[in-house]
C-alpha cells in the first residue's frame, strides 16, 4: 500500500474520469493529489499530479540534495507525475481501438 506511487485510471473522452491509488506515499500526498487531478485532461495529467502532491507533500523543501539540486519535494513531484503518465499509457494502450475509451 505504501511505496513508490503506483495508479490506476479511467479515462473518459481524453479525461482523466477517475484514479485509484495502488500504492502511494505514506504521507497521504498521493491520494490527496489524486483527487485533483479527476477531470484533468489526459495530456495535462502528468503535469498537474507533479505540482498536486508537491502541494501534500510531508517532506522537507529545505533538505536540497547537493548532487542533483533538488528538494525531497521536488522528487516527489518527479515520481507521481511519472507514476500518472504510465497509468495514463497503461489505459490508453488497453482502450486503443475502443471509441468509448473508458478504461
Amino acid at each position: 500500500m505504501f511505496g513508490a506511487p503506483e495508479y490506476e485510471v479511467d479515462i473518459t473522452d481524453s479525461v482523466i474520469s477517475d484514479i485509484r491509488v495502488v500504492r502511494g506515499a505514506s504521507c497521504a500526498a498521493s491520494w490527496e493529489a489524486a483527487k485533483r487531478v479527476i477531470g484533468t485532461p489526459v495530456d495535462d495529467g502528468a503535469r498537474k499530479m507533479g505540482i498536486e502532491s508537491q502541494f501534500f507533500c510531508s517532506a522537507n523543501p529545505a533538505g536540497w540534495d547537493p548532487i542533483y539540486g533538488k528538494s525531497p519535494v521536488h522528487f516527489a513531484g518527479k515520481v507521481h507525475a511519472k507514476a500518472i503518465a504510465d497509468a495514463v499509457d497503461r489505459a490508453l494502450e488497453k482502450t486503443s481501438g475502443n471509441e468509448d475509451s473508458k478504461g
